[in-house]
């Protein structure tokens, strides 16, 4: 796999510095059922890394002493990670948001019958990867088969009320672009999505979040061995918006390793660019006091230019 780090590190991103915390987002490990070509974690079936027992009872220990009020927790799935069903259900019982960045098919995996019950019991709230409403699309993308197991897992959760007008759990869909190119309009791209799933498959759902790809990992390797990363990040740079500088994630957002390691994003976690503390040091999630965040520098390099060109991108979707 190519390395894109060296190829972003040279960067004329402007500075950015930290707010106060809101969100605690959790890499639960990168073992994974599918192995999916935008991938910027390099997650699959054949990865070992897990976050721990001991460090799980570090990151409650963070939700307790911190502000935050949302954890959001991803992987990998996130869900195959043996201390997932314990570390939601204690961060509900103190009153934290939970998110699960859902990949659909692991609804139906072996070994996870009763996930979908569990997550409407504790009103999580689903962030659920659908990069298209057409078959091939996501089965080019994802891997044969994987469309109509994401179409049986949103059947599985509107039928226990998610996205569903009242029953107050929330379920978002997310779009990632097919190749090197930028999401198109995310409302309008709702509209398309919405109305293509009830009339295909009387599927509802709450919003949908586009993301840019990000030119790291399995994509940005992608993108070296065709010749077009040059060519992306041309794009990146020549769409950036300032206006959305000013609510990039990053600012209000923590991303932990599945050892404990703390970094500004989930995209600095994967180029091992660590968040850095006074002196240059960097941080362990049990070393770290939330309020001494705010007002630091962002470790940033030119793949911040997916955050903020176009529309904008975030974990939650477009910024304007």
């Amino acid at each position: 796999m190519h390395a894109t780090l060296p190829l972003l590190q040279a960067s004329d991103f402007p500075a950015l510095r930290r707010g106060r915390l809101q969100t605690l987002q959790v890499n639960l490990g990168y073992v994974c059922n599918q192995s999916c070509l935008h991938c910027h974690v390099n997650a699959g079936p054949g990865r070992k890394e897990q976050m721990s027992a001991a460090m799980v009872d570090e990151v409650l220990a963070f939700v307790r002493r911190s502000e935050v009020t949302t954890l959001d927790l991803t992987g990998g799935a996130p869900e195959l990670n043996p201390h997932f069903r314990r570390l939601v259900a204690q961060a509900r019982s103190l009153g934290r948001q939970v998110i699960d960045r859902c990949n659909l098919s692991i609804l139906s995996e072996p070994g996870q019958e009763g996930l979908a019950e569990f997550l409407a019991e504790h009103q999580v709230e689903i962030v659920a990867s659908l990069p298209c409403y057409l078959q091939e699309n996501v089965d080019t993308q994802r891997g044969a088969g994987t469309f109509d197991a994401s179409i049986s897992g949103l059947k599985k959760l509107n039928a226990l009320g998610y996205g569903v007008p009242g029953s107050g759990l929330m379920l978002n869909l997310v779009y990632n672009p097919q190749g090197p190119s930028l999401p198109p309009p995310q409302q309008a791209l709702e509209q398309d999505y919405k109305a293509h799933l009830r009339e295909h498959y009387a599927i509802e759902f709450n919003h949908l979040f586009t993301i840019t790809n990000m030119p790291i990992k399995r994509f940005g390797s992608t993108l070296i061995s065709k010749g077009q990363f040059s060519e992306y990040m041309q794009l990146l740079k020549s769409s950036f918006s300032e206006t959305n500088l000013a609510q990039v994630m990053c600012k209000t957002l923590i991303s932990v390793d599945w050892q404990g390691f703390v970094y500004d994003c989930d995209f600095n976690q994967q180029l091992e660019l660590p968040l850095r503390m006074a002196g240059g040091r960097s941080v362990h999630l049990r070393d770290l006091r939330a309020d001494e965040l705010i007002g630091h520098p962002i470790v940033v390099a030119d793949h911040c230019y997916g955050c903020t060109a176009g529309q904008g991108s975030s974990c939650g979707g477009a910024l304007n």
